[in-house]
């Protein structure tokens, strides 16, 4: 099972809420803050739809880009011994740890 709903590129986690009794969601990676909720799961599919749906047509109208821009550097905190792991893993399969982090995280991020 799980929590995330895609649709046209984008996606959203979904959450129940325990005080209204309904399910919530959120588009992530844009540049708004672009909420929706229903009573059901096919209502919020379909509220998840109109909400993706309507983002995009407000963007165009206002020649807005829709998703937040990145500039591709990821800095990570990580224990001196994963670190050192890193960098084994990566230097066994021939790879700088840029490349090796690079082919990781896209395999993880892959199912979202």
């Amino acid at each position: 099972m799980t929590n995330i709903l895609t649709y046209r590129g984008y996606a959203a986690a979904v959450e129940f809420d325990t005080e209204d009794l309904i399910l919530t969601g959120r588009l992530a990676g844009i540049n708004d803050v672009i909420g929706f909720h229903a009573d059901s799961a096919e209502g919020l599919v379909a509220a998840f739809h109109e909400a993706v749906d309507d983002y995009l047509e407000t963007c165009a109208r206002l020649g807005k880009t829709p998703r937040k821009a990145f500039s591709g550097n990821v800095q990570l905190r990580v224990s001196p011994d994963l670190h050192y792991r890193v960098a084994r893993a990566a230097e066994l399969a021939g790879k700088s740890i840029n490349q090796w982090g690079e082919a990781v995280l896209e395999q993880a991020t892959a199912r979202t």
